[in-house]
């Protein structure tokens, strides 16, 4: 058993952590003969586990003895687990997400089952059996103290805002105390990029009812997290931007949502926007339930128009409430509240136990998104590499991956075609950009490869993914950004005002290989005005080579000490990313080129000096280097470069490992 402990006949009270370790067993109290038991029980109860029947699923089996509730993971890697359990005293929600990876169906053990160890095992199957009789056969009742809801809606259309007017009108917080904004991004990226990366709960008491509250991520890439926590609720509050509408993940999110019977509140945020258009918004959100095939009974959802950042709600946007109280009281009366046994024995989340396959009761599964992009993780292999980390070394490289797929459900990992690279798969190359920063933080050292899609083959033909993308835009650049999204083999789905003078929205349906890479390039393309919202459509036909980028990089000649005298003659080249009296390698990217193809320059040329005065100082003046962030980099990088991520540094050369196209001196 891990993670709990269980009491049986002839076993003593035993750590599971210690199964495997008879020294240490003898610590908590057993005896050696009481061992030899422990190992032939576990053999025995091994020996039954369930076995996977489809691949890609993972299942759940709970064991209640004594009032324990468990679960575990089945064999084979599976991916996704849930343990939902409520009812507790205090009429907190229990419902909780995990996941674990690997094979923890072998256990260790010693000798053959004894007898008395196969009488311990028949004992405790009739104890689960009567505790699942006690609790199939338990009064059930309804909380009507309780509800549990779950925010959910496109990314900036003002979650967390409206959580934080909700905490404090809910008299969360003392009146003299100071809070910061956005109090549920309690993450350090979290807060730095100005979104949410994690769910996260809380709870507010408003009149004798208690509302558990989670918010979720709005980004495309973090879907996992909302799919994960979406069946902990009851109900969800669909949060809808009282001018744009709903948006790509507003229908990803509510599709999910329907699909699990949820009632649902439409709030429409942000109406004291000077352009809001409620009308519009509440119609765009009825059709969008048609389109989803939601049940008349969702469909005719109640509308609430609210401000997060004044604290106001009303049920008619010209007639708003000083306060949220109208959206309290449209949570308690249009939410339904959660039905439990009153009976039942005690549940709680166990780490991991043992748990047979006859007596088990296996909890339904959680379908999570596929992963669409991957990349590859390895060694440093730069010559400075082990300057600047604290953990290098593959081990150390693959003890941190296979460590967050414990939490982190969209994500998968695998073991590369060497010892020291890794293969890590997630939704989006933002949802692996921030696993990348939290291990640069963390003190490890690694470079990564260019971003790639994952294909498949059915049938004898090649199948990409396929997003949908809306590009808001001034109208004077949408010339710009259909040429644009054309190159990259995307086709056009409609065009049409965005309700905002002079903004127009344009929907493409394009290959994922095509949006690598796009977002800075049409920024710059913009001047900065074009917005990018995509969500995963599908799979579709390929659709050929595309052209990711015309200009090729700058490559530093020579290993050492970057001067202003060797900059100034590169500038005339392209773009620098560098500045003078920075330490170079040979084969580092330092800038980019203005032509096609690489150029090898000499970055750490110095001034020859001689003996001859001369009559005045020459000046030398060089431009601003571009400031790429790690998102820019791994965004920039192609097949035969990598992205260097140290604690102190993230750079981007040449793969070594790579032949290279012959580059210009």
């Amino acid at each position: 058993m891990l993670g709990g402990t269980v009491q049986m006949e002839s076993c003593c009270r035993l750590n599971a952590h210690s199964a495997v370790a008879p020294q240490r067993l003898s610590r908590t109290g057993c005896t050696p003969n009481k061992v030899t038991s422990c190992y032939a029980l576990q053999d025995r109860v091994t020996s039954s586990r369930i076995q996977s029947e489809q691949p890609q699923q993972r299942c759940c089996q709970r064991l209640e003895a004594g009032g324990l509730q468990r679960w575990c993971d089945l064999k084979h890697g599976h991916r996704r687990s849930r343990l939902h359990s409520r009812g507790l005293s205090d009429g907190l929600f229990r419902k909780g997400c995990e996941r674990r990876r690997g094979d923890r169906s072998k256990v260790v053990g010693v000798g053959t089952p004894s007898p008395k160890a196969i009488a311990t095992v028949d004992k405790a199957a009739e104890t689960v059996t009567d505790s699942q009789d006690k609790q199939t056969s338990g009064t059930s009742t309804t909380r009507d103290d309780i509800r549990n809801i779950a925010i959910i809606a496109h990314v900036d259309h003002g979650k967390t805002t409206l959580v934080d007017a909700m905490l404090r009108q809910a008299k969360v917080f003392r009146e003299n105390q100071v809070v910061q904004e956005r109090i549920m991004d309690s993450n350090a990226l979290e807060r730095e990029r100005g979104i949410t990366i994690l769910s996260k709960n809380t709870a507010i008491r408003f009149k004798n009812v208690k509302i558990n509250i989670i918010d979720t991520p709005g980004h495309s890439d973090f879907g996992g997290e909302v799919e994960r926590v979406l069946n902990m609720v009851d109900g969800v509050l669909l949060l809808v931007d009282s001018v744009e509408g709903p948006m790509p993940q507003t229908r990803f999110v509510l599709k999910k949502a329907v699909e699990l019977g949820h009632k649902v509140v439409v709030v429409v945020n942000k109406i004291d926007r000077p352009s809001a258009r409620p009308g519009f918004v509440v119609d765009s959100t009825f059709e969008l339930f048609c389109e989803l095939n939601a049940s008349d009974e969702q469909c005719d959802f109640p509308v609430v128009y609210a401000s997060g950042v004044q604290g106001v709600a009303g049920l008619d946007p010209g007639q708003l409430a000083p306060d949220l109280e109208p959206l309290f009281d449209t949570i308690i009366s249009r939410i339904s509240p959660p039905i439990v046994l009153k009976d039942a024995p005690l549940q709680m989340l166990i780490g991991e136990t043992l748990a047979c396959k006859v007596h088990g009761v296996a909890l339904p599964t959680i379908k999570v998104e596929e992963p669409t992009v991957r990349m590859s993780f390895m060694v440093n292999i730069s010559p400075f590499a082990g300057k600047e980390g604290k953990y290098v070394t593959s081990r150390n490289l693959r003890e941190r991956l296979y460590k967050e797929l414990e939490k982190n459900l969209a994500m998968k990992v695998e073991d590369g075609e060497t010892s020291d690279t890794f293969i890590v798969s997630g939704r989006g190359t933002l949802h692996i950009a921030i696993l990348i920063e939290n291990m640069r933080r963390e003190g490890y050292e690694f470079m990564v490869g260019a971003p790639r899609v994952i294909n498949k083959e059915v049938n004898g033909r090649k199948l990409e993914p396929l997003e949908e993308a809306i590009v808001e835009v001034p109208e004077e650049y949408v010339g710009t950004v259909v040429d644009l999204l054309g190159k990259r083999r995307g086709q056009m789905m409609d065009m049409s005002s965005s309700g905002l003078e002079g903004t127009t929205i344009v929907k493409y349906l394009m290959p994922t290989r095509g949006l690598l890479g796009l977002r800075n390039t049409m920024l710059t393309a913009t001047r900065g005005t074009a917005v990018l919202n995509t969500i995963f459509h599908g799979y579709g036909e390929w659709a050929g080579d595309i052209s990711m980028r015309e200009q090729g990089s700058l490559v530093a000649f020579e290993n050492g000490q970057t001067t202003a005298y060797a900059l100034f003659s590169c500038q005339e080249r392209g773009q620098m990313f560098i500045t003078p009296g920075v330490e170079v390698y040979k084969g580092q990217i330092i800038g980019v080129h203005q032509r096609p193809g690489d150029l090898a320059l000499n970055a750490c040329k110095k001034k020859a000096a001689t003996n001859i005065r001369s009559n005045k100082e020459q000046t030398v003046i060089l431009n601003t280097p571009l400031d790429y962030s790690l998102d820019d980099c791994i965004e920039y990088i192609q097949e035969d470069e990598l992205v260097e991520v140290t604690p102190l540094s993230v750079r981007m050369c040449k793969n070594p490992k790579m032949p290279q196209s012959k580059t210009k001196r």
